[in-house]
């Protein structure tokens, strides 16, 4: 993901969880705030309580790649902010992909199949 995709700012980061909505299951909490930007952005945020340095690094790998992998199926004008949960920590690459999918069809960011 280049610097357009990101959201850093902490004042971006409350815009969104002020005016977005929100949607969640057991192990992330995704806000969607639609805009008129060509692209997509995401922010991350994984607390501290979640697991160390290196599970949290590795968390926001997997939800970045995530991403990646389906950047020409999610909403192009729309901030996300990830949220994940304590669950998120015991999951492996595939089990996370899949339950950041079910949480984006539930905000309607992805087409259901």
């Amino acid at each position: 993901m280049n610097k357009q995709q990101r959201i850093k700012k902490n004042t971006e980061f409350q815009r969104i969880f002020k005016k977005g909505k929100s949607f969640a299951n057991r192990q992330f909490i995704v806000y969607v705030l639609k805009n008129d930007q060509p692209e997509f952005r995401v922010g991350l945020s994984v607390s501290k309580k979640v697991g160390n340095a290196v599970t949290r690094n590795r968390i926001k790998r997997y939800i970045r790649q995530t991403f990646l992998e389906l950047k020409d199926d999610v909403l192009p004008n729309a901030d996300y902010v990830i949220i994940a949960r304590q669950q998120a920590a015991n999951l492996d690459f595939h089990e996370s992909k899949k339950s950041l999918e079910h949480v984006l069809k539930i905000a309607r960011a992805l087409p259901r199949k």
